[in-house]
């Protein structure tokens, strides 16, 4: 159950006097924000932004983030992302029931049931080395309910393995393309297509790549019109830019 049916149980049972208005200020003292000390959890993210906070576990010690999933599951679904191995044994050790994905390196809990829009997503990588950012991706997709696929290593160098995929690409409501070395798939791919794209440069390449700045750079000067471009392997920020986009679709 995420906040915003949480919060419309809360005020009906206050309306309808089965919750005096003294027990329901009880229960909203930790509506906007959940005080753990080394972390404040954003209880409201999902009424804002119309997605729950998620779990950045990189930096954090494995004890911070199973404190802050265990927490967070009270209220909603949960998705963390950059765990490592260590984080996941312990979180999982707290909350078996917690599914990790090593390629992508999320950590999912899902309680209640994903409502997903009609349309999909497609994330299409250069190579096959993108494929962790594009299976970050596609989980956060998913956790945001929004259906996704991957389709991998079409890159320019061949690029008729792209056109072969072609026609299953279009048939998607926003592309999101992930792609390291020069990063010049976004651009083909907007030539391509009349969707909207997302497009994540990756640190995949030799030592001119410049750790993704090269592909970062070819991105944001890409010729395409209209290529959105997020960080260098932000995976998760080009699903939420995505998802919105789709969520703009009617139901």
């Amino acid at each position: 159950m995420d906040t915003q049916e949480t919060l419309k149980q809360l005020l009906t049972a206050v309306k309808d006097g089965s919750l005096d208005v003294e027990q329901g200020m009880e229960q909203l003292r930790d509506f906007p924000c959940l005080d753990l000390g080394h972390s404040r959890i954003d209880l409201h993210r999902s009424l804002r932004n119309g997605f729950p906070e998620v779990i950045y576990g990189e930096g954090k010690t494995p004890q911070q983030v199973g404190e802050i999933f265990l927490r967070m599951r009270e209220h909603a679904n949960v998705l963390a992302t950059r765990v490592s191995p260590e984080m996941a044994e312990h979180v999982q050790s707290v909350c078996p029931q917690a599914d990790y994905d090593p390629l992508a390196r999320t950590l999912t809990l899902v309680q209640g049931e994903i409502t997903f829009r009609e349309g999909e997503i497609a994330i299409v990588t250069a190579g096959t080395s993108d494929l962790p950012v594009a299976e970050e991706a596609r989980v956060t997709c998913r956790m945001l309910g929004s259906r996704a696929f991957v389709i991998s290593d079409v890159g320019v160098a061949g690029i008729h393995r792209l056109l072969d995929r072609l026609d299953t690409i279009r048939q998607a409501r926003v592309i999101i393309v992930v792609a390291g070395m020069e990063g010049a798939l976004a651009s083909v791919v907007g030539g391509l297509v009349s969707q909207p794209i997302v497009a994540v440069p990756t640190s995949v390449g030799y030592g001119a790549s410049l750790s993704g700045l090269s592909a970062l750079l070819g991105m944001l000067t890409s010729c395409a019109s209209g290529v959105t471009v997020v960080n260098i392997d932000n995976g998760f920020g080009a699903a939420c830019a995505a998802c919105k986009i789709n969520n703009l679709f009617p139901a």
